[in-house]
């Protein structure tokens, strides 16, 4: 009886040092791999667009910024009405990227404003199939 209460008391023994170590060497590679993300993973580095503040709240535009070009752009085709904080010309006026003094970068180059976090993500921008991606000087008259 105590052979037997013995050899249950070692493998117990040997079970509770293997989840020991389970869970110690499962807290080193999580360690590891969280190091070797933040380390290796590039982000894009975001300029900051002219003006004291953006129309919304930052977050808030960085994550619903397309549910209100969206909503821009039907209400646009509904009633015609273009010139509200939320036109696309309106974001392009404060967050286009500037090749020169007066010329903005095109949305064909990955330097644009809106391609930093696009490309990122994998995401195709299709606004500039329509828009013109520069700035057009206003008409004359």
């Amino acid at each position: 009886m105590a052979a037997r209460q013995g050899s249950i008391t070692a493998v117990a023994l040997v079970l509770v040092t293997l989840l020991l170590a389970i869970v110690g060497l499962n807290g080193v590679l999580d360690a590891s791999a969280d190091e070797g993300a933040s380390k290796s993973v590039p982000v894009p580095v975001i300029p900051r667009g002219r003006g004291d503040s953006c129309v919304d709240d930052t977050d808030f535009m960085r994550r619903y910024h397309m549910v209100v070009l969206q909503k821009q752009h039907d209400e646009t085709f509904a009633t015609g009405e273009i010139s509200t904080p939320y036109s696309i010309t309106e974001c392009v006026s404060c967050h286009a990227v500037m090749e020169s003094k007066t010329r903005p970068v095109s949305a064909d180059k990955p330097e644009h404003f809106c391609r930093l976090c696009h490309d990122y993500v994998a995401v195709t921008i299709d606004c500039f199939d329509c828009h013109n991606s520069r700035r057009r000087p206003p008409a004359a008259g």
